[in-house]
């Protein structure tokens, strides 16, 4: 198909795959290996074939977990990344109409064998809630599904939007709490998600840890959090930031 089409075949295996690795192993190992084949063949764009069913089975695992709108509004039609773009132009058709499409065209459909492990999570989605699901809406609950992460996609830029307004990050690398004085919560969540991730000596934030200290920074209390063995996420006097861990030498001094 590439040589007909003129298009350079890039393969790949995944040798440091491990028994039972899970569903995020395999894609982020997947991705990596896009990442490579990018490079190669110096291409900026990547095109996935995610489709319509795609979109309901992502959105209904991640309400599984708890995602806001950033999480539901995948996966996206465009969406950067570091190096490029990842463009899913068929979000808007259904599986079972391209399968019908690539017959009609005389093209063989493979089904890869791993979509009928009940093993995964994405294939007890597809295997057992969505046919279920798609009986009791009695509409078209995949062309429901694709239009409400169509709105969900336009609220989370609107408030990334509203946040880049704001410009709660100072540039000590701070995070200015009066400048989400009396604004929403889920703009103070988003600012303070984004100050974690600016953090690159911080180890991780469990939710639970994520959930404290916006609390307290809504609440404007004086906190002291753990951030990973590196150091700590500090609020006092109207201002988050990172205080780094000191040693025993440091201490002792």
């Amino acid at each position: 198909m590439c040589a007909g089409l003129g298009v350079r075949l890039q393969v790949g295996r995944w040798r440091q795959a491990t028994p039972g690795a899970s569903e995020e192993e395999a894609r982020a190992a997947r991705f990596a290996f896009f990442r490579r084949a990018m490079r190669r063949v110096k291409s900026r764009a990547l095109w996935l074939g995610h489709h319509q069913n795609d979109v309901a089975e992502t959105m209904l695992m991640r309400l599984a977990r708890g995602s806001g709108t950033a999480g539901l509004a995948a996966p996206r039609p465009v969406q950067r990344v570091p190096g490029g773009v990842r463009v899913r132009p068929l979000l808007a058709v259904k599986k079972e109409e391209i399968v019908a499409a690539l017959k009609t065209a005389g093209i063989p459909w493979r089904e890869d064998r791993t979509n009928t492990s009940a093993g995964y999570f994405r294939n007890r989605i597809r295997q057992r809630v969505l046919p279920a699901w798609r009986r009791a809406a009695g509409r078209d609950a995949l062309a429901g599904a694709a239009l409400a992460r169509e709105r969900l996609e336009e609220d989370d830029a609107a408030l990334e939007a509203w946040l880049d307004e704001l410009r709660p990050l100072g540039r000590s690398g701070s995070l200015e709490i009066a400048r989400l004085a009396g604004r929403p919560r889920a703009l103070i969540r988003r600012a303070l998600r984004r100050w974690v991730m600016a953090q690159p000596k911080a180890g991780g934030l469990s939710r639970q840890g994520f959930e404290d200290l916006l609390l307290a920074i809504v609440a404007g209390r004086p906190t002291r959090r753990s951030l990973g063995k590196a150091g700590f996420a500090v609020l006092r006097g109207g201002r988050l930031r990172f205080e780094r861990r000191r040693s025993g030498r440091e201490r002792s001094k």
